[in-house]
């Protein structure tokens, strides 16, 4: 009896023994497999109709030399113009992302058209003549249907371009309710309430359709700006719009990326934008500390903030930062900042060359 005790002492170490030794190598083949992807650095790039394609390639060539992994090419949504332009820069190792306006569509020979489609203040401005800020603020309605499909058909053709990473939307929100602190003076203005003229979108198309669901009129509304419904009812529209990009963008195997204002409770404020309800691959917030009169340490928490409100999505935060009043120092920290945040990569705009020793370097 004795013997057959130690029998099954023994048959049983052998066992956990097994199971032990099974655990560690699922453990090590775990951790074999674990891969971290790599911090991006983003620029980008304005190809101008007056620019070669030589001149194309040496700038490419001068992002790849200094450590610029992707490229934001705007070429004014035209999918010909960035068709010849791409493989350019494709050819040299770098990432291409078909940056557009969305919303905001400049002087738009086809939108031109059509003096419906554009967005209007409470004040009873439209955008199509009498444009708030800038001259090139020519926003469309994201309630217009026929707007919105002009819009998508540009997504489309910019897709449908071999090769490219992403289709990539700029001004897809509305016009600014508030501008940034830093930019009040330039424009001789006081924003501490909803100013009519900076409050949009009063257009008929959008007016119609927000009564058709809600059963009220904006217009009517004694304080619009607290209004839960027809904030919502904007934010929505523009999520509408971002969706439909979205799955174009996957039918033609292509991501969908866009720049946006710092982080969405800001954005939402600012410009009636809330991203982090989007359906998007990946979001370069433009954390242009200077445009706030805020120091560096601001863009670490802004990288920060929108991290948290993308918690369990599926979508990158890649920082933008504007850096064209910065140091080369000053770009070198703002770099480590970002990395500190956690996200995943960070954009340059209006790179100067006394900037590219310090990309470099952190590189």
């Amino acid at each position: 009896m004795g013997q057959l005790k130690t029998k099954i002492v023994q048959f049983c170490l052998a066992i956990f023994c097994m199971m032990a030794l099974n655990s560690c190598s699922t453990k090590v083949d775990k951790s074999e497999k674990t891969t971290t992807t790599p911090f991006k650095y983003w620029a980008w790039y304005g190809a101008g109709e007056n620019k070669s394609l030589e001149d194309h390639t040496a700038v490419f060539e001068q992002y790849v030399a200094n450590g610029i992994d992707a490229v934001l090419i705007d070429t004014g949504a035209n999918a010909e113009r960035l068709a010849e332009i791409a493989p350019l820069a494709i050819a040299l190792g770098l990432e291409v992302h078909a940056w557009m306006f969305t919303i905001n569509r400049p002087n738009d020979k086809v939108a031109l058209q059509h003096p419906d489609w554009y967005q209007v203040s409470r004040s009873g401005k439209s955008c199509f003549d009498e444009r708030p800020y800038v001259d090139y603020y020519q926003w469309l309605s994201p309630s217009h249907p026929d707007a919105v499909d002009h819009i998508w058909s540009l997504v489309e053709g910019l897709a449908k371009i071999e090769g490219i990473t992403s289709v990539h939307l700029d001004y897809i929100r509305y016009p600014d309710v508030y501008l940034p602190v830093a930019l009040l003076p330039k424009y001789d203005l006081i924003q501490n309430e909803e100013l009519p003229d900076f409050d949009f979108d009063y257009s008929e198309a959008a007016v119609t359709k927000f009564k058709r669901i809600y059963g009220r009129d904006p217009l009517q509304m004694e304080v619009p700006a607290i209004d839960i419904e027809w904030k919502q009812f904007r934010l929505n529209e523009i999520k509408a719009v971002v969706d439909g990009a979205y799955k174009i963008a996957h039918e033609h195997g292509k991501l969908l990326t866009a720049a946006v204002f710092p982080y969405p409770e800001m954005a939402d404020h600012m410009v009636r934008q809330r991203w982090d309800k989007w359906q998007i691959d990946a979001v370069l917030p433009m954390i242009y500390n200077n445009f706030y009169n805020e120091g560096l340490d601001w863009i670490k928490f802004a990288s920060e903030q929108g991290l948290k409100d993308l918690e369990g999505k599926n979508t990158q935060l890649h920082t933008g930062i504007y850096i064209p009043e910065m140091t080369a120092e000053e770009v070198a920290k703002a770099i480590a900042v970002v990395k500190e945040s956690g996200a995943s990569g960070v954009a340059f705009f209006g790179v100067q060359e006394q900037h590219w020793q310090a990309i470099k370097t952190a590189k």
